[in-house]
């Protein structure tokens, strides 16, 4: 796939709407290429614009998200979809699931949390993009990939292979860790132990929560996906 990755922002919400878009605009790689506010509307973005993804939340006021990416698939149409949603029950993430959506996201998140979900669909899209492909790309693609199978991923500039590794152990424990408890554990600053922690959720080996209390910004609480 050349150039960026566009897409359609879909929320009943205006101000969440802008927020998620400019989310997306921070994200190397992706572009905005317009907003919905409804199902109707969303449909009718997809066919004038076929953005190569839509962030589709699943309350709409007049039908709901999931009808709109059931109707999407049964249109033919290959659109990349991203649930981003507060509805946090099974049957709606079953349906999303089955209906093919790449990844479902709960709110509120940030932007680092959209941005690492980001980053493994447009993996995915250039996979296929590229043409045929072999089993190995198939398991990655489906999460499906035993560990030992997977290649080891390249570290971001500036980290290291030796403390990514420490890093990676710390999480094994067991414990959900905070950047600033990784980083006293390992002797780190509390920004590189981040750094590590978000390269970590990127590449799935770690999963992030927002954990809230009292005022201020919410705490960001990592674990293994090992553990989980």
């Amino acid at each position: 796939m050349t150039g960026p990755i566009s897409v359609l922002v879909v929320d009943d919400d205006f101000m969440v709407a802008s927020v998620h878009q400019r989310f997306v605009a921070r994200t190397p790689g992706f572009e905005v290429v317009g907003s919905a506010r409804t199902g109707a509307e969303a449909l009718a973005l997809v066919e004038e614009l076929r953005p190569d993804l839509v962030l589709l939340d699943v309350h709409l006021p007049d039908i709901s998200g999931l009808e709109v990416l059931a109707r999407l698939r049964a249109e033919g149409r290959q659109t990349g979809v991203v649930m981003v949603t507060a509805e946090r029950g099974a049957d709606a993430v079953r349906t999303a699931l089955h209906g093919g959506a790449l990844q479902y996201l709960v709110k509120p998140f940030d932007h680092d949390d959209l941005a690492a979900r980001l980053t493994q669909v447009a993996a995915a899209l250039g996979e296929l993009h590229a043409g045929p492909t072999d089993q190995d790309t198939i398991d990655r693609l489906f999460g499906t990939a035993a560990p030992a199978s997977r290649a080891p991923t390249a570290l971001p500039k500036g980290l290291s292979s030796e403390t990514g590794q420490l890093v990676l152990e710390a999480l094994r424990g067991g414990a959900e860790l905070s950047a600033a408890e990784a980083g006293e554990q390992l002797g780190l600053s509390r920004v590189s132990a981040r750094r590590y922690l978000e390269h970590f959720v990127t590449t799935g080996e770690a999963q992030v929560r927002l954990q809230y209390g009292g005022a201020g910004r919410p705490e960001r609480r990592y674990r293994s996906t090992a553990t989980t």
